[in-house]
Order: C-alpha cells, then structure tokens, then sequence
C-alpha cells in the first residue's frame, strides 16, 4: 500500500487488527499450510477443480450490473475447471424469500448469496459454513493467492463477518457516493459539490431546485430502500443510530432526531413524490438531467456515465457523500457469497472455487471495467483506472464505516418492515418525526425482547 496516496499510512495496522479479530489464529494457520501446500504442488485452478468436473452449482444472482458483469466472465471459469454454475436470477425483492424457502426445505442452492443485513441470520441458522472449515475440508481447493488481507477490512468485516468468524467472501460491494452533474452545479456558480449535509441543504437546495429540476433525490420507496438508503443515511452523520449500547433503541436521542428532522425538510429540494422513488427512478431522474445530485450505490456509476443509459454522461462527476455533525458516516452494502451447508461434499469444493475464482485478485481488474465493484485493495492501486472515476471517493469511503449501519442480526427483516411503514408516515408527514421514531423504537424492541437480547439468551451482536 506504500505510494497509494488514497490509503493512509495507518491502514496496514488497522487491517491486521481486524484480521485479528476476525479469524482466530487455528483458522490463520489452516489457510497458510493449505496455501503452502498447494503452492509446493504448483497449484492451478484447472487441477484443483479436476475432481469435481461436471459438478453444476446453484446460485441466485440479482438483475444488477455486478451481476452481470460475472455472468459475462463465467464461460472462462467453466471452460477451465468444468464445473457449470446455474444461474437463478431474481430481484433483489425477491432474493431473500427464495433462498430462505430452498434452505429451510434443504434444497438446492450450493452457494448462498449474503446482503450485509443476511449474514447474522444465515450464520444462526447454519445454513452457510464458516471460511474456514470450508480451507481445511478442501485444502487443495484452496488459492494461495487467495490474500484474504487484500480485501478492504471494513467490507469483509461486514459483508462476510458475524461474531467473529468469516463466512463469505466479500461481492458486488457497494458504498454510498454523491454522483452530481458538474454542468448543472456551474451553472449555478458552483465549482464543486457540497462537503456537508447543512450545505446541501441551505446552499445548493434553493439554487438549483427551479424550472422543473431538482437539487436532490433520496431514494426513499417503502422497502428496504427507505430502511438503507433513506432512514438510516440520515442517522449516523448526524450522531444517531437504531440502537444504544443496551439495545434499547436509540431513535430519539439528540442525534438521530437531528437526521430525520433534516431529511424532512431537506424533502423540500426533492422532487414531488419522492416516497415512491426506488434505485431505477432516482438514477433515471438523475440520468435525464432533472436531478443535480443523488447519493446512490458505486454499483450505479457504469449506468450513469454510459451514454446509451445517460443524457448527462459526460457531466458526471463522483464525490464521498456529504460530512454531518458525526462525521462521514456513508451508506454501507453490498453482499458475500459463502458455501452452503445443504450442498453435498463434491458442490461444497466446487462453490467454494467459483467464489474464490469470483472474487479473486486476478480477476478483480476485468470485474471492475465490466461493470462490477471488487472490494479488493490492490486493484485500485493499480494504473490506468482514470476512467472509472468513482475509484477515488470509493476507497476514502471504505477506510472508515459503520458496519452496522443496519443491524445484521438475524431480526433485522422483521425490524425494517417497522422502519419501512413509519419512516414513509414521517416523510408523508402523516406522523412527526418524534411519534414515528417512538413507534418504531417500542415495537423494535418488543422484537429484540422476543428473540431474547434483554434476557441474555442471545448476545448484542448486531
């Protein structure tokens, strides 16, 4: 990481601090002798998948660009290793009830597509294997240049971690960025976006919200949209979170009525509607020129420069989002792909290839200009990268975080229905901000009462 002027001198500390925590020192030494092992042998992908040739797996992939992007790789990794990967593409809304039902029923999903509210509720139920004890069943599976450090430590914190124990590998990783047209902000007399939220707000808000065009657009439908990209982008900056350190919930403290109050009147410099706007909305509104400035997922950057989906392609620009009271707290998802425990032993070993392979340093390059977003350090270390310019403000995004921007345990689905019904009453301004948040807080934690955090039978993990 030395000479990357995008990674402070105080990441390499950092990173081993989480490794730390995350794979206990048995898991460590287990991957090293696999690694070393199979290095003696001269490893190769092609040799290692030999055993498992005409193996097929099953996965659930989403209608999205990273996906796509892989898709678009998989003839070369199945040529190689023989192994067919089966493809179940559903949309995000969808992708949880699916794989849900197919564990439950021990069907036939090999691998388990993870969104980062999954994983607490994937590991509890047993339905995926830890890392680890997938390295030391197939030791000669096992990359030895896999460099599990090379991830970014907050993205595989989050993304693959819970309790201290890794299950998958970080994929299609996403951190909430400012995409802003640069034509529209001169225009206005600005010569660059909005460092803070206030600024937003009070400055860029009233110069460019006329004739029809809009400052801002937050993506606020009544789903998880409203719950992530909504609800909680405005909590953390501002000093708020769902919960304090007891569990109890946090939606009324200073901070986090700061947030939602802001994003109430921020509504002001969004277009008519906004409650109804999902992710295609917000990056078309953006796309067509009505919207100066959206905080939207990296994932969204190759639909907004490409000129066959963007009318202002060529005044793109990307930025970290907006700094609050708190800080940069930025919007955190994206998924991870872990191996199956329903999958029998010859797809297990083959999973775990296709994800290593999908996920791999080698391969991290042609991911991302074919649309996706790696969460590997070390491509975006790399030359050459100028045309993709959301690289800059996506690696200062990922230095620091809030894993737990939403709670990842296993309550969480019930939870964000709570948030998706009053956090849309609060913004319809059906409810204030205080009534909203106190409902949500009261039935919050009747959940969290019944799944038994205030008992003790379950850990505050989150």
């Amino acid at each position: 990481m030395e000479g990357n002027p995008n990674v402070p001198p105080r990441e390499e500390p950092i990173l081993m601090k989480t490794l730390r925590n995350l794979l206990c020192s048995a898991a460590v030494a287990s991957v090293m002798a696999s690694g070393a092992m199979a290095d003696g042998h001269g490893w190769s992908l092609k040799d290692a998948a030999a055993p498992y040739a005409g193996t097929t797996v099953d996965v659930v992939f989403l209608l999205r660009p990273g996906y796509e992007a892989i898709e678009a790789m998989l003839p070369a990794f199945e040529e190689e290793t023989g192994i067919k990967v089966n493809v179940i593409k559903h949309p995000y809304e969808n992708a949880l009830g699916e794989q849900v039902r197919d564990f439950v029923a021990g069907g036939d999903l090999d691998i388990a597509l993870i969104d980062l509210v999954w994983i607490g509720s994937f590991a509890e139920n047993e339905w995926i294997l830890p890392l680890a004890d997938v390295q030391a069943k197939f030791p000669d599976a096992v990359d030895p240049d896999l460099d599990i450090d090379d991830f970014f430590p907050l993205v595989l914190n989050a993304f693959g971690g819970w309790n201290d124990t890794i299950y998958g590998l970080p994929f299609d990783n996403y951190s909430g960025l400012m995409f802003y047209n640069r034509c529209m902000l001169e225009e206005a007399g600005f010569d660059g976006p909005p460092s803070t939220w206030e600024e937003l707000k009070d400055v860029y808000g009233p110069a460019l919200t006329k004739d029809g065009k809009y400052a801002f657009a937050l993506q606020s439908k009544r789903n998880e949209t409203q719950s992530a990209d909504s609800f909680a982008r405005m909590l953390w900056p501002f000093g708020g979170s769902f919960l304090n350190e007891e569990f109890r919930s946090n939606l009324m403290s200073e901070g986090s009525q700061a947030g939602l109050k802001f994003r109430q009147e921020l509504m002001e410099y969004m277009p008519d509607g906004i409650v109804a706007y999902d992710h295609a909305e917000t990056v078309n509104a953006f796309s067509q020129g009505d919207v100066a400035m959206i905080t939207e997922w990296s994932a969204f950057y190759s639909s907004v420069v490409s000129p066959e989906t963007s009318r202002v392609a060529d005044c793109v620009e990307i930025a970290p989002e907006p700094m609050g009271p708190a800080g940069r707290k930025p919007a955190l998802g994206g998924f991870s792909l872990a191996v199956a425990s329903q999958a029998d032993e010859a797809e297990q070993a083959a999973a775990y290839l296709f994800i290593q392979w999908a996920t791999s340093k080698a391969n991290a390059r042609e991911y991302l200009e074919r649309g996706g977003v790696p969460a590997r350090q070390s491509v975006y270390q790399q030359d050459g990268l100028e045309e993709f310019k959301f690289v800059p403000a996506l690696v200062e995004s990922w230095q620091d975080g809030v894993p737990e921007f939403r709670p990842r345990f296993a309550e969480w689905p019930e939870i964000t229905e709570i948030v998706q019904e009053w956090g849309t009453k609060m913004m319809l301004g059906e409810v204030t901000t205080e009534e909203g948040a106190q409902e949500i807080g009261t039935r919050m934690e009747e959940v969290l009462d019944a799944a038994g955090y205030y008992s003790g039978e379950k850990p505050l993990a989150q």
